[in-house]
């Protein structure tokens, strides 16, 4: 049988918090782009999510999963020199944006999942943590684990379950791999396409890449995670149907329930 399990809404969701512009509009429908004014695009952004809360609940899904935005992304490499109460204001902006939409999901009974990715909020554990704080550790506030968003940047994708394990509310098993050695465009990018062969890093099939799995699923399953494993593809010199009966294969070998006792429990008397 097919069953839902999340819904998807990364686009609308970024143009909560984002600072408007052009590029917004290619991925945003029309309705919410609307005349393209930045606070009115946010507001209908906004509107948006609390409906999809309650479209979630209708259809019986419990997790949303998405983006917030940053109002402060571009303000990431601290120069000209960027103070603490500049971004002390941007976690203040996601607060006042994010909490009334967290409040709908909340009545409606679902959990809103951020996938920490580069141009959010929260892109690795130290601002995931601070994000947190800045929504007072709402309830209805987790996130979409993707570890193919840590490994390049040198963050440890396997403590992060540790450190949000009651707020891990869907997995996307994505790989990433990265260069042992130096390359000509580095950990931003160099402007250049995914695919190229001068990058750092690049997303690859699940099981390709650099990201150790075995890890991270026992590690998911140490926190007692018992969620979906869903997965993003976006391998680009792989051809999409192949590396999606690859990554199917790759998933269900992967998976395995945790053990349901010590090995040694045998051996203990009454």
């Amino acid at each position: 049988d097919l069953e839902l399990y999340a819904i998807s809404t990364h686009l609308v969701s970024q143009a909560v918090c984002d600072n408007i512009d052009a590029r917004h509009q290619s991925i945003l429908p029309d309705y919410i782009w609307g005349d393209g004014d930045p606070e009115g695009v946010r507001q209908r952004a906004a509107e948006e999510m609390k409906k999809t809360a309650a479209a979630a609940r209708r259809l019986g899904v419990k997790v949303v999963n998405g983006f917030t935005g940053s109002s402060i992304w571009h303000l990431l490499y601290s120069f000209p020199p960027v103070s603490d109460d500049l971004i002390d204001k941007g976690y203040q902006d996601f607060a006042s944006r994010w909490i009334p939409i967290l409040d709908e999901f909340k009545k409606q009974g679902v959990r809103y999942g951020l996938e920490v990715h580069p141009t959010e909020i929260a892109f690795d554990i130290a601002s995931a943590e601070r994000a947190l704080e800045a929504v007072d550790h709402h309830p209805a506030f987790g996130f979409n684990y993707d570890p193919s968003h840590f490994g390049y940047q040198g963050v440890d994708y396997v403590e992060f379950i540790y450190r949000f394990s009651e707020r891990i509310f869907h997995v996307h098993i994505k790989d990433a791999k990265w260069s042992d050695v130096p390359t000509e465009a580095g950990v931003f990018g160099g402007h250049i396409p995914f695919g190229d062969r001068r990058r750092f890093w690049d997303f690859a099939s699940p099981g390709r890449g650099d990201t150790n799995f075995e890890e991270i699923i026992r590690a998911l399953n140490r926190i007692q995670y018992d969620g979906p494993l869903s997965v993003e593809w976006e391998d680009p010199g792989m051809d999409r149907e192949h590396g999606a009966t690859e990554a199917c294969e790759f998933v269900k070998d992967l998976d395995f329930k945790p053990a349901a006792q010590a090995f040694d429990d045998a051996f203990q008397k009454d």
